[in-house]
């Protein structure tokens, strides 16, 4: 009896593992984002103390192009849009699985428990 729940024990424990290797994947994906929101909250701002009258450059590969400023201005308010989005994604999988760890580690807990009174009654029969 014990076998089999140790058996069980170690199937759920690499359960548990590899849940808590996906849920620091998503976190630094998520500071990834955050860093990425920063800068261009830092770009946006930057083009909004620009007028009409001056020239914004867009770096494409190695060459600078020029770009409208209203142009500029709309690709980095999408891209805000696009990060904010991800961003609340990675929230919503994060709390999924910090809820699906907590209940991993409960059933290890109980699984724990069931295997310690299997060598308990073991040692006791001998």
């Amino acid at each position: 009896m014990a076998d089999a729940i140790q058996k069980k024990l170690k199937v759920e424990l690499e359960k548990y593992t590899q849940m808590q290797k996906d849920v620091s994947k998503s976190m630094s994906a998520r500071q990834k984002l955050e860093t990425q929101l920063t800068e261009n909250n830092i770009v946006k701002e930057e083009l909004d103390l620009l007028d009409s009258s001056n020239i914004v450059y867009k770096l494409i590969g190695p060459v600078l192009v020029k770009q409208e400023l209203d142009e500029a201005k709309a690709t980095v308010a999408k891209r805000l849009e696009y990060i904010n989005g991800e961003i609340q994604r990675y929230e919503t999988l994060l709390k999924d699985m910090e809820k699906k760890s907590e209940q991993h580690r409960e059933v290890l807990s109980s699984l724990q428990q069931e295997f310690q009174k299997a060598q308990g009654l073991a040692i006791g029969k001998v």
